[in-house]
């Protein structure tokens, strides 16, 4: 494993996107494990980002949340500056494939002309680490053999993955233009606690326990690795900590499912009927498979994914239980 990098006990980071789902759980696991860090999060509180996911935060002197938009630059400028930031971890995303059909303007604004304005930000006030958080969408697809690692194609073949392919080939313009120093995690379908109900799960989820049908694209038969937000946390832990500079990681559990897999598992911890499936016209474009080889963070940094998908979505069965005032009315 590589040794930790050069970084300030009293490091500051700043945390975009940090009342969404991973980006919000990110910040539960840090505050938790580094109460020398600060953390500043800024998020412009869209509908899929929650205040609520923040309410356990407040408690803690080393946190502040900010009100903003990463396209704002002028306040990018001023919070990079004024907290004096070490590190900028970008979770700020427009991130659901069928909106980005609907409407592509806004993930080029987000995803693109967003990380521009913290790049720009993070080079003028010389950060140590710019951490971009991606996905592996941004390869394309698969067949039914194979993975995709960090020398694999970039073929992205909708709005949202080529809007953040977009954004990772100008963060590493940046790095070898300008040498600022930077990091990009890719990992698979994450799924865990506090997810926006209009990714697969939640959805599944909260449909089943309200008896409302659940609209599946084709027959379901796309295949994604799952991966429980705590690995997925925990791997950008380590980049943070341990990844050589310059680098992209990806992310992956090898637990590859169907989604009419996932919904029939989900149907039956649940013991509700399979009539409750709705199959729905396939989206444009459909990815068949994502399955990302992890073995570099694996052999360079030491991570490993301690979930298995039946723990991990049980687990996320049993939040949504505990807390379905939290979501409401499900999202069709």
């Amino acid at each position: 494993m590589s040794e930790r990098n050069l970084l300030p006990d009293d490091l500051t980071i700043l945390i975009t996107g940090g009342a969404g789902f991973v980006g919000s759980n990110f910040l539960r696991l840090m505050l938790l494990k580094y109460p020398s860090y600060c953390f500043v999060n800024m998020d412009k509180l869209t509908y899929s980002g929650n205040i609520n996911n923040l309410a356990d935060f407040l408690e803690y002197p080393n946190y502040s949340f900010i009100h903003g938009d990463i396209c704002d630059r002028a306040l990018v400028d001023s919070i990079v500056e004024k907290h004096d930031i070490d590190v900028i971890i970008n979770f700020a995303a427009e991130s659901h494939v069928d909106r980005s059909i609907k409407d592509p303007l806004i993930f080029v604004k987000t995803n693109i002309n967003g990380t521009q304005s913290l790049l720009d930000a993070g080079l003028k006030h010389n950060i140590k680490l710019f951490l971009q958080i991606s996905t592996d969408e941004v390869y394309g697809s698969l067949d039914d053999t194979g993975y995709f690692t960090e020398a694999s194609r970039i073929a992205p073949n909708n709005p949202y993955s080529a809007s953040k392919a977009s954004a990772d080939m100008l963060i590493s313009s940046y790095g070898n233009t300008y040498g600022l120093p930077f990091n990009i995690v890719r990992f698979g379908n994450t799924y865990g606690p506090f997810q926006y109900p209009e990714k697969l799960i939640p959805m599944a989820i909260l449909n089943a326990l309200h008896n409302q049908p659940i609209p599946i694209h084709g027959k379901g038969q796309s295949i994604r690795d799952w991966v429980y937000v705590k690995d997925n946390n925990s791997a950008i832990d380590r980049v943070l900590h341990f990844g050589r500079r310059g680098e992209v990681y990806n992310i992956g559990s090898n637990q590859e499912k169907r989604t009419i897999e996932v919904v029939h598992l989900i149907l039956e911890m649940l013991k509700k009927p399979n009539h409750l499936i709705e199959f729905v016209e396939d989206r444009p474009g459909q990815d068949y498979r994502y399955a990302n080889n992890p073995h570099k963070i694996m052999s360079e940094l030491g991570w490993m994914p301690q979930y298995n998908f039946l723990e991990g979505l049980q687990t996320t069965i049993q939040w949504y239980i505990e807390h379905m005032e939290w979501w409401g009315t499900p999202s069709n």
